[in-house]
């Protein structure tokens, strides 16, 4: 079996949202899904940015550098109208934002080059400073450990060995975690990613857009829609439809990420209906290529 290979890749693509001023905390804490009042020095926040409605137009990991100063990392794609919409709601708030992507480098860390800056075990969402780099936890993939590395521009690069782009992004895959891009922005509640279980939703604060909506989703059952992982022998692309064989006409999914696999083929982020996931699927169409669906590589939450 392949994994993720130990090394230090570069992440074109993704960005970086920069809220600055005395209220920025607050006003994030009031427009996203997670709790960024109370974010501290060694914690990093995975967060979601809804509409009214609880659809996703934005995932982001969140640090704060500073009391005043937070920063926002997204798939880039998504960066300037996220930060338009967001802009709109600050009104009286002493915050301001802009595209920062410019003023920061990012890497992303894998195996023993993270080891390298961060000795000890990170756990997901955990932060620990290097000199001036941040350096956050990610979930895993097949067991690797992964870590985003955010530092100003011009600062020394972290040592390790190249890993390609589409290396690590097949890593983002096996993770399990799918960051939103423009392709499947608004297609998705929080819950339809896994991220009430993978620490992107906080349900004891107070509201944001979409929060009923997303509460409502949590509360008030069973969750319809997950995200699974899954194999396909053909090139799979976010966005695509996935159809379950017995219903050729109606969609039972889509796919949210989906990368190359080393040992040939595609690795995807589905999220699909659950009622589906024991079918047989296929992408595209419901004569388009075979999904396997794999184990996730995380526990979900009980619906409550």
């Amino acid at each position: 079996m392949h994994q993720l290979p130990d090394g230090v890749a570069p992440l074109p693509h993704w960005g970086v949202i920069r809220v600055q001023g005395a209220d920025a905390p607050t006003f994030l804490h009031n427009q996203l899904t997670q709790d960024f009042s109370l974010l501290g020095a060694s914690e990093a926040r995975l967060a979601a940015f809804c509409t009214a409605k609880g659809r996703m137009l934005a995932s982001f990991i969140g640090i704060k550098r500073a009391p005043d100063d937070v920063l926002l990392v997204c798939s880039r794609d998504v960066l300037a109208p996220a930060l338009k919409r967001l802009s709109m709601f600050v009104l009286r708030a002493k915050a301001k934002l802009s595209d920062a992507t410019d003023q920061f480098v990012l890497r992303g860390l894998s195996g023993e080059a993270l080891r390298a800056v961060v000795p000890q075990d990170q756990q997901p969402w955990q932060r620990t400073d290097a000199g001036e780099a941040h350096v956050v936890g990610l979930y895993p993939a097949d067991g690797v450990l992964r870590g985003l590395w955010i530092a100003p521009a011009g600062t020394p690069e972290p040592a390790g060995q190249p890993l390609p782009e589409d290396v690590w992004r097949w890593g983002e895959v096996r993770s399990g975690i799918a960051m939103v891009g423009a392709p499947v922005a608004e297609a998705f509640v929080p819950q339809m990613l896994n991220y009430e279980s993978v620490g992107g939703v906080n349900f004891k604060k107070g509201c944001y857009p979409g929060q009923e909506i997303v509460a409502r989703s949590q509360f008030r059952g069973t969750l319809k829609r997950r995200a699974y992982l899954v194999h396909a022998d053909a090139a799979l692309q976010a966005g695509q439809e996935v159809f379950e064989a017995s219903d050729a006409q109606q969609p039972a999914g889509t796919v949210a990420d989906a990368a190359p696999a080393p040992g040939g083929g595609w690795d995807a982020i589905v999220s699909m209906q659950v009622a589906a996931a024991g079918g047989q699927l296929a992408a595209g169409s419901a004569t388009g290529p075979a999904l396997a669906v794999l184990p996730l590589p995380y526990g979900l939450l009980e619906d409550i």
